[in-house]
């Protein structure tokens, strides 16, 4: 029997805190039972153990994809065994490796052989350039998208963030489908209406910046049934969209300010600051997936903990077990 395993920030982690957020995903997930998960690349330490490790926690079947060579090395170093896991080997070759993993990854997915596709240590372009190529055969109808699930201490719920990783500078159009994929994981985790707050510098709508008008057409949208499941507000300051308390104090009434479950940014560069400084200064832990695309994709960063890898597979599991990846 395979012992219960913890979501507890690990030793190297200070302060190491139970992440009750991401606990209750992982409860939520191993219920599902194991998907088969093609890993794209797993030929360092940190991705072979978050890979093995939520094998052994019930959640995937790993599909180890890359240079046998290499994940056999990688994993003799890092003293895990692969048991369980099966290879799917490629070429070795020093200057597209990683390329070639990727691509084969992606047709797995493509395939139906692997319900899920999973970073390994590879550059995130070079996983995604393969999803999204047409080979693959992994586009949806949607633009995809990236969100982040955060536990932070003494929050109550969970807090889903997006697109801090895949969309630049996301238009109109692209912040529609970013919503619907952020409420569509929402609703995969338990949250059954969620509450959206679409964020600007400012609560007002102002032309002079572009992310007001983008956040009233976002409310109008749902309003008319063009994004659908949650309850969106905005624009919405930081501040008031967080606190009950600046919400009351600038005079907003809304039913998302103060209690929101999706922060929704205006463009990559104002998300990936905002979770980071979540991240390195309010101790926060992060889970995330790329969706809008016919399979979710977990895609990790080599500086995340293994507990965050592994709650990211939780994650995946969880939105292949609502239908999909696009939900109406």
């Amino acid at each position: 029997m395979v012992p219960p395993l913890s979501l507890a920030v690990a030793a190297d982690d200070a302060p190491a805190t139970h992440r009750p957020h991401l606990q209750h995903l992982l409860d939520q997930a191993k219920a599902q039972g194991p998907i088969p998960v093609a890993v794209a690349y797993p030929c360092d330490a940190g991705s072979l153990q978050a890979a093995m490790q939520a094998a052994q926690a019930g959640l995937i079947t790993p599909l180890l994809v890359g240079p046998e060579a290499r994940i056999r090395a990688a994993a003799q170093a890092a003293g895990l065994d692969l048991a369980g896991a099966s290879i799917h080997s490629t070429a070795d070759d020093p200057r597209a490796a990683a390329a070639q993993a990727a691509a084969q990854a992606a047709a797995l997915c493509g395939s139906g052989q692997a319900r899920a596709l999973m970073k390994g240590s590879l550059h995130s372009d070079e996983l995604l350039g393969a999803a999204v190529a047409r080979e693959a055969g992994l586009r949806g109808s949607r633009r995809a998208s990236h969100v982040f699930v955060m536990d932070l201490p003494g929050f109550e719920r969970p807090l889903l963030m997006t697109d801090c990783v895949v969309n630049i500078f996301p238009t109109l159009m692209d912040k529609r489908d970013i919503a619907q994929n952020a409420i569509d994981l929402a609703r995969a985790i338990g949250i059954a209406r969620p509450r959206v707050a679409v964020l600007s510098a400012v609560e007002t709508v102002n032309p002079a910046i572009p992310g007001t008008i983008d956040a009233a057409a976002l409310c109008k949208m749902a309003d008319r049934g063009q994004i659908s499941g949650a309850i969106l507000d905005g624009p919405l300051a930081y501040d008031n969209a967080i606190s009950l308390r600046s919400a009351h104090h600038k005079g907003i009434v809304s039913d998302v300010a103060g209690q929101p479950d999706v922060l929704l940014v205006p463009s990559l560069e104002a998300g990936n600051m905002i979770y980071k400084q979540l991240v390195y200064m309010a101790d926060a832990e992060c889970a995330g997936l790329v969706l809008g695309m016919r399979v979710p994709i977990v895609l990790t960063s080599r500086s995340d903990s293994v507990a965050s890898r592994i709650a990211s597979c939780a994650l995946a599991v969880l939105a292949d077990a609502a239908g999909g990846k696009e939900q109406p």
